[in-house]
């Protein structure tokens, strides 16, 4: 019963994920082989992003929800789709824990 409510609780965080859009205090380049970096320049730090964090943050900005997105990685990538899920859905979660984005 205990992961029956976490799940409902992650599931409602990421619903709400579909109004995120990336923040404007942070800049990004992505590179040939589709990797990339965000700065954020709020606090200075940045982070290093494989090429699936690239999609999500890509996405992103094109104001994609998670499950568009999701199809754009099973449509890049030989992955289930409930897998691409999952991987957009931790995406996301780091990209909010850092402050990187922002409501609609």
């Amino acid at each position: 019963m205990g992961q029956t409510a976490l799940r409902i609780t992650r599931t409602d965080k990421i619903m709400n994920s579909n109004n995120l859009i990336p923040g404007k205090h942070v800049v990004v380049t992505d590179f040939d082989g589709g990797e990339g970096i965000l700065v954020d320049l709020n606090t200075k730090k940045y982070f290093q992003l494989n090429e699936t964090a690239m999609v999500v943050w890509k996405g992103l900005e094109q104001g994609k929800n998670v499950g568009q997105i999701a199809d754009d990685i099973v449509a890049r990538y030989e992955v289930a789709l409930d897998n691409a899920t999952r991987s957009v859905e931790r995406i996301l979660d780091n990209f909010q824990n850092y402050k990187l984005l922002t409501a609609k």
